[in-house]
């Protein structure tokens, strides 16, 4: 395989998958390390792929760049409270529980905490797993998995063959965007894998995300509108969007906009 085939051929490879290990991508294409790493150092001079430890994550425009949690942890945070206390009254004593990753899941593991249901959660989410080691009540399990740069989350292969072991009675996945014909899409795709890992193996899949994310698309589809059992936002949703998702949206009342939210510890 001349070189430009195989670059092509790995950059087709990473796009699909999210992540490629780097240990036996010289075996992979019948060529020698040295080889590789050229290809490797090629791509990387393009601004085609980020070299991670072990592997390969997708380049992404500088416009479509995750925000890093930090940020997205305090932001709508009335909001993502309310949201998250409306899901964690779904799930009931001794279910399991599929967490994605980010700030409003991260929320939703704050009130199943609050709640002292008896229940096993499994998450991608290194905060989530912190937010809910000690409570006795919670079963934590935490995937494999490489972490992004701007985020506590694990990503990969490993992440992927563990939840495609699993059945869970319910999933909350977070969503950058969500649109009626463009279904839940999201900015970072190097999570795309997980996520559709995460709607594949649960019972139930429910939406997690503030109002401002409806009626959006992001940069890469992660599954449509029809694998999802329940769009939970609050109610500052607009009118002629509610109607696209008739009784599988549940909105939440924010009293007030600026009203103190429950504390995170």
């Amino acid at each position: 395989m001349q070189s430009a085939a195989r670059r092509r051929a790995l950059l087709e490879q990473l796009r699909a998958t999210g992540y490629v290990a780097t240990g036996g991508l010289a075996r992979q294409f019948g060529v020698d390390g040295s080889t590789i790493r050229r290809d490797l150092a090629h791509l990387e001079r393009a601004g085609l792929i980020r070299r991670t430890r072990g592997g390969l994550l997708p380049a992404e425009p500088a416009a479509a760049i995750d925000v890093p949690y930090d940020v997205r942890r305090t932001a709508d945070l009335a909001e993502k409270a309310a949201i998250a206390e409306a899901a964690a009254d779904l799930v009931e004593n001794g279910q399991s529980v599929i967490l994605d990753s980010g700030s409003t899941a991260y929320q939703l593991a704050l009130a199943l905490r609050r709640q002292k249901k008896a229940i096993f959660v499994v998450t991608n989410d290194l905060m989530i797993a912190v937010c809910l080691a000690n409570d006795p009540t919670i079963r934590v399990h935490v995937t494999g998995g490489s972490p992004i740069d701007t985020a506590y989350t694990l990503v990969g292969p490993s992440t992927v063959t563990e939840l495609e072991g699993l059945h869970a009675d319910w999933a909350f996945l977070g969503a950058e965007a969500v649109h009626h014909e463009a279904g839940i899409t999201n900015i970072n795709m190097v999570e795309l894998p997980v996520k559709r890992a995460m709607v594949n193996a649960a019972e139930r899949v429910a939406v997690i995300a503030a109002s401002p994310r409806f009626g959006k698309r992001a940069l890469a589809p992660v599954c449509s509108l029809d694998a999802i059992s329940l769009f939970i936002t609050d109610d500052g949703i607009a009118d002629d969007e509610r109607a696209h998702y008739g009784s599988r949206l549940r909105t939440v009342p924010i009293a007030t906009r600026h009203a103190e939210t429950p504390a995170e510890g």
